[in-house]
């Protein structure tokens, strides 16, 4: 049964609306099988990754939308969002220490030789655990304990990006240049490299990179014309190639988009 909600969980669905009515018990049901089963390596990357595209693509988005006219409910959700990408992040985490005993400790060391290694079949509990993390730390600004485990995130998609650059159709460069630009003294033409990288990997049938450079370049840079452009080849790849992750992206291209004036 873990395999198979496993293998559920990895199933196409591009019905926004059918997929979030579902998560919820599907994610449920699946955290108190991983109870029982916690050495269910696929059965806690599934589990991870549902509840980190739960709180990206269903709360935090929600925030994002219902700031502008209720900064207090907006609030409310930010929290539950960070606490459903901790939620992700321990799930990952513990998969990664029961596989490799020790693993988190190590992560902490100073030293590189000292980090631990990645195996192949772990490259997607690390991407989980590393975005999820990322997630977190970029909800809970006013908590200086959690900001202060970045470096950490940061080491944790370096391992996996060195194991599998091209992991996830250009995910994990997009996960790399987002903390890239997120990190104190961050490089914004390594960045841009890997917005650029995950696009190359991805960027046909997966909008993701395509959304994250508008955020993560043009806006910053104040580039209304390359925002634009982007966010439109978004929109193109989601018609051309549906399925829930396009779909999520296509909602917050229309988001974008609609709010531009308000942006610039």
């Amino acid at each position: 049964m873990a395999n198979a909600l496993a293998e559920q969980g990895q199933s196409p669905e591009d019905d926004l609306v059918l997929a979030r009515e579902a998560s919820a018990f599907y994610l449920k049901l699946s955290e108190s099988l991983l109870r029982e089963v916690p050495d269910n390596a696929s059965l806690s990357e599934a589990v991870a990754t549902g509840f980190t595209q739960y709180a990206y693509a269903f709360v935090a988005f929600d925030a994002e939308r219902m700031d502008a006219r209720d900064a207090k409910a907006a609030q409310v959700l930010r929290e539950r969002a960070a606490r459903l990408y901790g939620r992700a992040h321990r799930h990952a985490m513990a998969a990664l220490e029961i596989a490799q005993p020790g693993f988190r400790k190590a992560l902490e060391s100073n030293r590189a030789s000292d980090w631990p290694q990645l195996k192949q079949e772990h490259i997607g509990l690390a991407y989980w655990a590393a975005a999820s993390w990322g997630g977190l730390i970029s909800l809970s600004k006013d908590k200086p304990d959690t900001v202060a485990d970045l470096p950490l995130a940061i080491c944790l998609a370096q391992l996996a990006y060195d194991k599998q650059p091209a992991y996830g159709q250009g995910a994990l460069a997009g996960l790399m240049a987002s903390f890239e630009a997120a990190k104190p003294g961050g490089s914004s033409e390594k960045a841009l490299q890997y917005f650029d990288q995950a696009i190359a990997l991805g960027g046909q049938q997966n909008a993701g990179p395509l959304v994250a450079k508008a955020e993560g370049v043009a806006l910053p840079a104040g580039d209304r014309a390359a925002f634009d452009i982007l966010l439109r080849q978004a929109l193109t790849v989601t018609a051309a190639y549906p399925g829930l992750q396009n779909a999520v992206m296509r909602e917050r291209a229309l988001w974008l988009i609609a709010t531009a004036d308000d942006l610039f």
